[in-house]
């Protein structure tokens, strides 16, 4: 039978000094906003007076299959959707580090039987339940379970980083296929001119107003564009399918698979590359380190590591727990329910670490190396994300030189082309000049498209890294 014990006024004295010890924790040492480097109050490359970032940043592009592109990414790609699941996993270990402050109780029911040397056999019935309490007087596993909450929040930033960068790598790589459809019309385009020059040149040989090197060199020329097209049409493929599994779909052969499913991967009615907003809002150095999830993420590891470097100091100091057990033991089922039956006891107990084989100390110089490592990494991935938004700031106003260059460029080309086809026909110029005409009015529509698709993907680039949401 269970005895009765009790030591009522040990357990008055732990409970008050736990109440007045409770609550000592010790805050995080360091703060998002001190830097080992030196910020500046206003971004380098922006001339502008700098504004608040714009949130819905997909919806400044204009571009209704774009939304529904990225709408259907950021709803099915498999790794976004992993890391959903990582943010589940990590807001269940939160519940689990702090499951340690409050009472652990189990109840184990049971039957004992036995035979004595006179061969006589007895047996009892048990239902007993133990509990253990650790008082957490110093916030050792509080500090714990703010750990864990620390890197909770620090996968939920990492997903939000990847549902950004989704939705960004998604809008690259559209605009990248649209830019694939142009050029390979541009180049289909181009066979159809090389051709006429063949003629051309083909009707003059067999007048015998040219000679037959004319027509090699255009019949090479021809088959050089005709490779070029096969190849734009290879990358207008790679890229769809490309687009395909980033959306979570088998990736198809061609468009028509996707009529009636959704409308997404339409080309555009007005068969061109849009222009990027010219409104750039890129706020505040200030405002970085606040609104970029993977800075925020960073940091909430740094402050896990405090926390953890917390908790493994405290585990020097003494450790207070309560126990108690209690139950019934009875020869018969009936018996386990009779209050008279039932016995209990509680005790309390103080724990002092005197000597661990030094686990102890060590733990503590692991935690702080892993404050080290945690601190200079927030350092090199803000010190990174202020420089994604300088570089993509300085290219936003070369590649608009550059487009205007090559726009002038196109427009040039194609008047020197119509030039050299009517100096051609006069016999005024030699064969090489008229294809070098045509192969400068291909390469400059190409360059151009390049450059068109390159300020899109560089504006994206900066929304990205301003941590602008969509």
């Amino acid at each position: 039978m269970l005895t009765r014990r009790v030591n009522t006024p040990l357990c008055q004295c732990v409970v008050l000094f736990a109440l007045v010890l409770t609550g000592c924790e010790s805050t995080p040492v360091h703060q998002s906003d001190v830097l080992a480097f030196d910020k500046p109050s206003n971004w380098q490359s922006q001339a502008l007076p700098s504004e608040h970032v714009v949130d819905n940043w997909l919806a400044s592009f204009n571009d209704q299959p774009l939304i529904a592109l990225v709408g259907n990414g950021l709803s099915h790609n498999f790794d976004l959707r992993a890391a959903a699941a990582r943010v589940d996993a990590a807001k269940e270990q939160v519940v689990i580090a702090g499951a340690g402050r409050l009472p652990q109780v189990y109840f184990a029911p049971g039957y004992q039987c036995g035979k004595d040397a006179l061969s006589s056999e007895s047996g009892q019935f048990l239902a007993l339940f133990n509990l253990s309490w650790e008082l957490d007087v110093w916030g050792r596993i509080k500090a714990s379970q703010q750990a864990a909450l620390e890197d909770a929040v620090a996968v939920s930033e990492d997903y939000q980083a990847a549902r950004l960068s989704l939705a960004a790598r998604l809008a690259q790589v559209y605009f990248q296929w649209l830019e694939a459809r142009l050029q390979a019309e541009v180049a289909a385009q181009s066979v159809k001119d090389r051709s006429v020059i063949v003629e051309l040149v083909r009707g003059r040989f067999n007048k015998g107003l040219t000679r037959g090197l004319d027509l090699r060199l255009a019949l090479t020329d021809l088959a050089n564009a005709e490779a070029q097209s096969a190849q734009s049409h290879n990358d207008v493929q790679l890229l769809h399918k490309q687009l395909q599994t980033l959306v979570g779909r088998y990736p198809t052969l061609d468009d028509s698979a996707f009529v009636g499913q959704a409308n997404e991967f339409a080309p555009t009615k007005t068969r061109h590359l849009p222009e990027p907003p010219v409104t750039l809002a890129a706020g505040l150095p200030s405002e970085l380190l606040n609104r970029r999830p993977d800075v925020v993420a960073a940091f909430k590891r740094l402050q896990a590591a405090d926390q953890r470097l917390a908790s493994s100091e405290k585990a020097l100091l003494p450790r207070i727990t309560l126990t108690a057990a209690g139950g019934s033991v009875g020869a018969a089922l009936a018996d386990i329910v009779d209050p008279r039956a039932a016995a209990w006891n509680l005790a309390a107990g103080l724990a002092q670490p005197l000597f661990t084989g030094d686990r102890l100390q060590a733990d503590i110089r692991l935690k702080q190396a892993n404050v080290e490592d945690a601190y200079n990494q927030y350092q090199s991935v803000a010190l990174n994300a202020f420089r994604e938004v300088e570089q993509a700031l300085a290219a936003e106003s070369r590649l608009r030189e550059q487009e205007q260059a090559l726009r002038e460029s196109v427009s040039q080309t194609e008047a020197s082309r119509k030039l050299a086809v009517y100096s051609y026909r006069q016999g005024l110029i030699e064969i090489l000049t008229l294809l070098d005409s045509y192969r400068s009015t291909l390469n400059s529509q190409s360059a151009h498209l390049a450059v068109q698709r390159q300020l899109l993907t560089n504006r994206i680039s900066l929304y990205l890294a301003l941590g602008g949401g969509v």
